[in-house]
């Protein structure tokens, strides 16, 4: 099949297969010889919808990674795949924390103004502007890699 038909089955786009190709997610596919367009096997089907699924649970391309090599031997022990997905988890629990904070910090500003005013007069922009805000929590750093987490974590 080609690209096109490859990204209408996997509801991803021709630039994400591009990309998933670049990186090594997914292996490179055929060029025809004579208009060098690129042909796709089942293979790369039912590995781009594995690509995706682990997308979907927010998983960095090396997670993705490690999980495509396991799948590559599948008589190994599956103790890293536990782990790696025990990891995960850490980190999602993590940027659920931080995602609660920011909520409580953004119910904080929308107390602070329940009727229209000018700007200047706005407690919304007035709470913004304090200099010693004590309401605020200071984002930690995390080591999240989570999509929207402020601090992301890279394996060594």
């Amino acid at each position: 099949m080609k690209i096109g038909e490859l990204a209408r089955e996997t509801g991803c786009t021709v630039e994400t297969i591009r990309y998933y190709e670049k990186v090594g997610l997914l292996p490179k596919a055929m060029r025809s010889q004579e208009n060098n367009y690129r042909y796709y096997s089942q293979k790369h089907l039912e590995l781009l919808l594995f690509i995706r699924r682990c997308r979907a649970l927010a998983m960095t391309h090396e997670e993705i990674q490690q999980l495509l090599q396991a799948r590559e031997e599948p008589d190994n022990s599956c103790i890293s795949i536990n782990e790696l997905i025990a990891e995960h988890l850490e980190h999602v629990r993590a940027r659920i924390e931080e995602l609660q904070a920011l909520e409580s910090q953004l119910e904080i500003l929308r107390n602070q103004c329940h009727s229209v005013h000018t700007a200047r007069d706005c407690g919304i922009l007035k709470k913004l502007d304090e200099a010693d805000n004590s309401d605020w929590q200071t984002p930690k750093a995390s080591n999240s890699h989570v999509e929207g987490s402020r601090c992301h974590h890279k394996k060594g």
